[in-house]
């Protein structure tokens, strides 16, 4: 759930995923590679396909080829290669820490150390068996009525057991100098609503593997009924899937902002105990709430009335297995992984306990770990010389604001306003978090991630009534990641992401431009795309369109949702353009831009030709690099029915077949399977 709160309060580059690695960056820190002079590497190229017809392909064609996924991931490529070096940096400052003798209790280090190794000793997690979550499931057999069940919808989600209702904090959209109790749809097990109706082979197969899935984690608990138990889950999540609003829909910023008196609460359904819920969460002295989707919170009070204790208990009962499942037993931990990892994602092979306690300690002690790798991994010339780059991306940005034809000057003007506003966060945090309200305990995995996670609400709460924490990060400095947050108007750059083939300090400026600057640009580009265009420059959700350049940019929008409603992923799936939509503007958005400043940083003069490739030729095979992957069939699927980005390869090629100066560098032409008519083409920013 926490993925999905984020997505609704910030845009990030790509989707958060985690993967694995074996290089040794302890010994090589990855601001000191070498490179090659231009920052291109031209083995990975496929010199076969014509950059006309497919550059995505010709740049990347020949690493494609050659590489194959490994069985533990369901994804290779740019961004996975950094991921997994920061996992091994921060595998090393972890076993650093864990080998320590007598760390002070309560210190963080004694914190890292603990949670890591209660993670690691497996024979402790077999001997207990489903022991550490009796509490809970003692809990639930004993709720008598559905005032006790609002009760314990609230108590737990502060633990990390989901509910149909996600409660979360985050700015007020609309008074963004405040924060405010915020609602979201959830209380779905499959990966979409559409996964419980639609039809086809795939997802036939997948419901019944999901009900299989029910009955074998109830079996393996030491449960009975686990197939009438399966039904059970299935048909409340059905219900409550056919008033989800879908990911089109939840991308409104305007028709999710739906702020209520928590007093006239009951308007919304009067079926559901409002108040021992937010009691439970700790905000019952709060005056109101936003509720993203309320005609779905409107039917869950009718299936919360109409659904009996007895199977509400059985719903719950499986979601604490299921939540739980990765710090429990062997067989119940490789019985999640069968279906969510093998037959969902399409990977083989659980990854590594290590990686995987490696991705538990930075869930919970995040910040801990980013200062250590902050001082051995990223240098300070790394961050000034980002800021620089920042700076002229917000130049570049500015003039191409000026110049644009569509646009009138009261609309331009508020637009640089905004433009001017940005917050750049580059790195690390200025402040770090604060764990010492968390206690970790050697021995005691599932008590540590229950009190991590009612740790982690806990300062969610406190923030309400005070000012806005503008040094908070919603991202660790060793994720290979980047955002925008609307509310705060904010671009957000970790460390980890400030390496080749993004950022090279040994490449010449094209590959940097083309690379890190596009996903600067990016990130801007949020800012003023089809949903974040609609917040002003102190982050409020307010319109500050002219009526006629409104109507202006939303052709030009429809015109970028066609272009990639006409991208195949595979025979019978296509690019969602509505879904991606504002994830396309980003990334058009980006490389222009990003382009422009590249050109402005020649200061007039001609680029050097370097290996054999011009300024402009090596700008855009850096933009095409960054977006090198493979990915397994099954998530490429999933991923293209749920993901907000559009799949690597049409990130690179959408984006390029607009830009006239692409065209120039390599000589496209009408009939090349990349052309598009100049009329046709989508210019926004």
């Amino acid at each position: 759930m926490k993925t999905l709160i984020t997505g609704a309060v910030c845009t990030s580059l790509l989707l958060v995923a985690g993967c694995n690695s074996s290089s040794d960056v302890a010994e090589k820190p990855a601001m000191q590679k070498t490179a090659l002079a231009s920052g291109i590497d031209k083995a990975n190229m496929d010199l076969s396909v014509r950059p006309q017809d497919n550059f995505y392909r010709y740049v990347n064609g020949g690493w494609i080829n050659k590489h194959e996924i490994p069985a533990d991931k369901t994804a290779i490529g740019s961004f996975y290669d950094l991921r997994d070096e920061s996992e091994e940096a921060v595998k090393s400052i972890i076993e650093e820490l864990a080998a320590t003798p007598n760390l002070q209790q309560g210190s963080d280090e004694q914190k890292v150390a603990d949670l890591f190794n209660s993670y690691m000793d497996k024979d402790a997690r077999e001997a207990k068996g489903i022991e550490p979550i009796m509490p809970v499931l003692n809990e639930i057999a004993g709720l008598k009525s559905k005032d006790d069940l609002a009760t314990f919808f609230g108590t737990y989600q502060a633990k990390g057991l989901g509910s149909p209702l996600a409660f979360y904090i985050s700015i007020d959209a609309k008074e963004s100098t405040r924060y405010a109790t915020h609602i979201w749809q959830s209380g779905l097990g499959l990966s979409d609503r559409d996964y419980y109706f639609n039809e086809g082979e795939r997802f036939e197969t997948m419901r019944d593997g999901y009900k299989k899935h029910i009955a074998n984690m109830y079996q393996l608990a030491g449960f009975k009924n686990g197939s009438q138990a399966a039904d059970t889950v299935m048909a409340i999540e059905t219900k409550l899937a056919e008033h989800h609003w879908t990911r089109v829909q939840t991308r409104d910023s305007e028709k999710r902002y739906n702020k209520f008196a928590v007093a006239d609460l009951n308007t919304v359904t009067d079926k559901f105990n409002w108040t021992n819920y937010l009691t439970a969460q700790g905000v019952a002295n709060q005056q109101d709430i936003i509720i993203n989707q309320p005609d779905f919170v409107k039917a869950f009070g009718e299936i919360f009335a109409d659904t009996s204790m007895t199977d509400w208990k059985t719903y719950l009962r499986f979601h604490a297995l299921s939540s739980y499942a990765s710090y429990l037993t062997k067989a119940i931990d490789d019985e999640n992984f069968d279906f969510y990892g093998r037959q969902v994602s399409g990977r083989k092979e659980q990854r590594e306990a290590w990686k995987r306690g490696v991705s538990v300690v930075n869930g919970s002690l995040g910040e801990v770990i980013g200062k250590v790798y902050v001082g051995r991994y990223f240098k300070p010339e790394a961050k000034t010389r980002m800021s620089v780059l920042v700076e002229n991306l917000r130049n570049a940005y500015g003039e191409s604001i000026n110049d644009l034809e569509w646009m009138s000057e009261d609309t331009k003007k508020q637009a640089q306003i905004k433009l001017a506003a940005f917050t750049p966060k580059i790195g690390y945090p200025d402040k770090w978090q604060d764990y010492s309200g968390l206690e970790i305990k050697r021995g005691d995995l599932v008590g540590n991630i229950m009190r991590a996670n009612q740790d982690a609400h806990n300062k969610q709460v406190a923030k309400l009534g005070g000012a806005i924490q503008k040094w908070e990060w919603l991202m660790t400095p060793q994720t290979v990641n980047a955002y925008y947050m609307p509310p705060a108007n904010e671009i957000v750059f970790p460390a980890a992401i400030l390496q080749p083939p993004f950022f090279n300090m040994a490449a010449d400026d094209a590959v940097n431009y083309g690379g890190i600057g596009a996903v600067i640009g990016h990130e801007m580009g949020h800012g003023f795309d089809d949903q974040g265009s609609r917040y002003d420059a102190e982050g409020n959700l307010r319109n500050w369109w002219t009526d006629q350049d409104l109507e202006e940019f939303k052709k030009r929008t429809t015109q970028l949702v066609a272009q990639y409603d006409g991208y195949q992923v595979f025979d019978d799936l296509a690019v969602n353009g509505k879904l991606t939509l504002g994830e396309n503007i980003g990334d058009l958005s980006g490389v222009t831009i990003a382009y422009k400043a590249y050109k402005a940083s020649l200061n007039g003069k001609e680029a050097p030709v370097i290996d054999g490739l011009t300024g402009d030729q090596r700008f855009f095979m850096g933009f095409a690099q960054i977006w090198r992957s493979k990915i397994v069939e099954k998530s490429m699927r999933n991923r293209v029915e749920t993901d907000p980005h559009s799949p690597a390869e049409f990130r690179a090629l959408g984006s390029l077949s607009n830009m006239p100066e692409f065209y120039e560098a390599f000589d496209v032409k009408e009939g090349d399977k990349m052309y598009i008519a100049p009329e046709n083409r989508v210019k926004i920013w």
